[in-house]
């Protein structure tokens, strides 16, 4: 047969040579590609048979890759269900697969060409079950670390209490959250002025929660634990090289982060002069001035502050501008100590006795009659976080299921000799007051809602008073 240039036979001729190099560029690349492949690639025909693989492969399985082209699968690969996927079309993904006495997961996944199955394809994700476990446990390391910070960040820029968490029903603790609730509800300063272990914190934290900024972040500030060098630059910011050792990126300082939400200056007492000046400006103008800025930013944030002293006492020694005192009273809610509300101790060691047995691991089942008594009558200089501190060690100390008056600190567990030899002014009141209950639960014959409501206190106040002064077994009729 003659075959004649540009005849049909060498158009054909020439066409499937076209044909067979695009074929074999295509198949080129994709062996190029394969071999580029992360994980360990292997393609079988329908039957089992090897088209092709990549060295990663190869060498997982101890072989030479020219070696393995051709032959079928089970005389390569140990364990291999390629074949089958071949026959069955159904792909198999993640598959712990054992060889040489090593696991790996493969993946075996078939291709289809007008509906039947034209190859397999294999791949080993990791060749030791044991990198996918490291993996596994480093992703969830990361994410443990990851929810830590974002856990703690919400801790620190928001409300962890409410009105409710404040625990307590006496009238002096219940008209302080009143207004409190009343004044969160607007965007006027409040000042917080209680003694130390009061609950000022959880007033600002439940101020913030219950205002319309609750949204935004819940800054807190100690002015008495940064040191006054540092205090401008925490409170206002700085740009970027305004000073020896800042960084060039600046620093947002805790107004800035406060946008949008609430700053809590706690011990605002402790501020000194120049920086009070400072904070009156931010009051009257909503402005700050980082250090190093050509000009004031304006800001956004309500102002709640506290204290432990006498701010008005401060202002006549010079220590505490007047101006600035004027512009944090707007509204000030005066946080009673506990010796003022002692009805709310019973509550208080329920719920605090509670909350240590989480985190103690030890369970009390109360309180005896007699260490009440002693917890009543004690004068808590350090208020309810003292109550929290004495209840924690008599945990640790107290030998039966209830803690009893030896288990409390000396100066609460007072014996009765001492009191007798230590008459003071607060003990011939609360001796006269006992009497006082007496004889007006006598005159109610043993009604002790009258009772209360003829002393003018509340019934729960009454029982309260009545275990303190051990009046409950009397008889009054």
């Amino acid at each position: 047969m003659i075959i004649r240039r540009n005849g049909w036979v060498h158009r054909l001729l020439v066409e499937l040579a076209g044909k067979a190099q695009k074929v074999k560029e295509e198949k080129d690349m994709l062996q190029t590609i394969i071999d580029h492949a992360y994980e360990g690639v292997l393609i079988v025909d329908p039957n089992g048979y090897i088209l092709m693989a990549n060295e990663i492969y190869a060498n997982f399985l101890g072989w030479k890759l020219s070696d393995m082209i051709g032959k079928h699968v089970t005389e390569v690969i140990e364990n291999t269900r390629m074949h089958i996927v071949g026959q069955t079309g159904k792909p198999e993904i993640a598959q712990i697969q054992k060889i040489n006495g090593r696991e790996m997961i493969a993946s075996r996944i078939p291709v289809f060409n007008q509906g039947k199955v034209a190859a397999v394809v294999g791949t080993v994700m990791f060749q030791e079950v044991d990198d996918l476990f490291a993996l596994t446990t480093k992703v969830e390391n990361l994410r443990k670390e990851l929810n830590y910070y974002k856990d703690e960040l919400d801790k620190r820029l928001q409300a962890k209490y409410s009105f409710d968490t404040i625990l307590g029903t006496s009238e002096e603790l219940e008209k302080v959250k009143i207004l409190g609730r009343r004044v969160a509800k607007s965007d006027t300063t409040i000042l917080l002025k209680g003694e130390s272990g009061t609950g000022k914190e959880l007033f600002a934290h439940a101020i913030h929660r219950e205002s319309y900024r609750s949204a935004g972040p819940l800054i807190k500030v100690n002015c008495a634990a940064i040191p006054d060098t540092l205090l401008e630059s925490e409170l206002f910011g700085y740009k970027g090289g305004s000073f020896t050792g800042a960084k060039k990126s600046g620093k947002k300082g805790k107004f800035a982060l406060a946008k949008g939400g609430t700053i809590f200056l706690d011990e605002i007492s402790e501020m000194p002069l120049m920086m009070q000046a400072k904070l009156l400006r931010v009051l009257q103008e909503k402005e700050i001035e980082p250090i190093g800025a050509d000009k004031p930013e304006s800001v956004d944030v309500r102002i709640i502050a506290a204290t432990n002293k006498d701010l008005l006492t401060l202002v006549e020694q010079g220590k505490f501008r007047h101006d600035l005192y004027y512009r944090l009273n707007v509204v000030m809610l005066e946080i009673p100590p506990l010796r003022e509300r002692s009805e709310d101790i019973p509550l208080l060691i329920e719920s605090f006795l509670q909350q240590l047995e989480k985190e103690t691991g030890i369970r009390a089942k109360g309180v005896e009659d007699e260490a009440m008594r002693a917890l009543l009558a004690y004068s808590w200089p350090g208020n309810i976080r003292e109550l929290r501190n004495v209840l924690e060690r008599a945990l640790y100390v107290k030998n039966g299921e209830m803690i009893a008056l030896q288990d409390l600190p000396p100066l609460l567990a007072t014996s009765p000799q001492t009191e007798k030899k230590m008459v003071t002014l607060k003990q011939a009141v609360e001796k006269a007051e006992a009497e006082v209950i007496r004889e007006t639960i006598r005159r109610t014959k043993g009604d002790k809602i009258a009772a209360a409501r003829q002393l003018g206190i509340s019934k729960s106040g009454l029982y309260v008073k009545l275990a303190r002064y051990g009046l409950n077994e009397e008889r009054y009729q």
